[in-house]
């Protein structure tokens, strides 16, 4: 057999490694669901921060936009659940859509300079948002607690009765909460990067003059990619307010943590639907296992060392090079468009849709 094998979208081997994707994903889940209590915390843990890699990613990976204060929005997202919890009465699982809604909005307007700047000037809006973002809650105190911080009372993490767990299952509610956000979060991603926006999202990475030549609206795809990036950052801040249940933003959210979450995106690989996991996975687990090392100064020299080796090793990050192992035997590609049998009384006709307008023309 000659390889690599050309596999092409929509037949029926495409499907059938979908289908043992989706398998994989639901085995994974269902072997998670019967950890003891603190590795299926940690595991939820390590959820939550893949879905906030993920929304690094959309802005950082797919569009080219570099943000080093995404810790803004994870924190943003975790104040809006605290403070619907706490001062509304909301249940906690009906915040997920507020707080990306909230991160929806600011991530547009923090996304609005890039429609004039870019590169290392946008990282440095980006890092005066991630600074500015404890003052604020220092500055309205009396709805976050401030440097006091804000406890979510444990009665108000009670599951809903609908989900069929109680208070003292609170652990499993979450962990499945955790499951179901990282899957739309992945979908939706998946989903985007594969659409005619995603086709945009490339043009302005790579060229933002040939993009605009070609009618794409470049202002509009930076403003929604990284509204979206922020939105989805922001639900991954109302897991970890539900998680947590007391939340400080001088030791949360600070500038580390968005740190931490582009060197996950690094070292998961950018521009990759499963990066952002296995990047969470090293944030989490690397310092989880070497906190006895060094008096805890271990994981930050692993931390160090992977990098480079990445840098080096991987450009694309590792999940980009685990694809390009597999792209040796296994290559996806678009189906080819169907040709009709050519007609007595005309030329060939091709059964492929025809071609639209540009993309996100004004």
């Amino acid at each position: 057999m000659k390889l690599p094998v050309i596999v092409e979208r929509g037949t029926t081997p495409y499907r059938a490694i979908l289908a043992a994707v989706v398998a994989a994903g639901v085995l994974a889940a269902l072997w998670g669901s019967g950890l003891e209590p603190f590795e299926q915390g940690q595991v939820t843990r390590f959820m939550i921060y893949a879905v906030a890699i993920a929304g690094l990613n959309v802005a950082t990976g797919y569009v080219g936009l570099l943000s080093v204060g995404h810790s803004a929005f994870l924190g943003m997202g975790a104040f809006t659940t605290g403070i619907l919890v706490v001062h509304q009465g909301w249940e906690p699982w009906a915040t997920i859509p507020a707080a990306f809604g909230v991160c929806l909005v600011a991530g547009l307007l923090v996304g609005l300079p890039a429609l004039r700047i870019k590169g290392l000037y946008l990282a440095m809006v980006t890092l005066a948002f991630a600074v500015a973002f404890p003052e604020l809650v220092a500055r309205f105190d009396g709805l976050t607690g401030g440097s006091s911080g804000m406890n979510i009372p444990r009665l108000s993490m009670r599951p809903p009765e609908w989900s069929g767990f109680t208070l003292g299952e609170k652990d499993q509610w979450l962990y499945w909460l955790g499951v179901v956000v990282l899957a739309l979060t992945l979908y939706v991603t998946h989903c985007l990067t594969r659409s005619r926006y995603g086709l945009a999202m490339a043009a302005v990475r790579e060229n933002e003059i040939a993009a605009s030549s070609s009618g794409i609206n470049i202002a509009v795809v930076k403003t929604l990619m990284f509204g979206l990036s922020g939105g989805i950052t922001g639900a991954a801040g109302a897991l970890f307010a539900i998680y947590m249940g007391t939340l400080f933003a001088e030791g949360s959210f600070t500038l580390m943590a968005g740190i931490t979450l582009l060197i996950g995106l690094v070292i998961g690989g950018e521009r990759t639907i499963f990066g952002p996991i296995i990047g969470a996975a090293c944030v989490v687990y690397i310092p989880y296992y070497t906190s006895s090392i060094g008096q805890g100064q271990g994981s930050a020299v692993l931390f160090a060392v992977i990098l480079l080796l990445v840098i080096f090793l991987a450009p694309s990050g590792i999940a980009g090079a685990l694809g390009s192992l597999v792209n040796r035997f296994v290559v996806v590609r678009a189906a080819r468009p169907r040709t009709a049998p050519p007609s007595r009384t005309g030329p060939a006709v091709s059964s492929a849709e025809p071609e639209r307008g540009p993309v996100l023309a004004p």
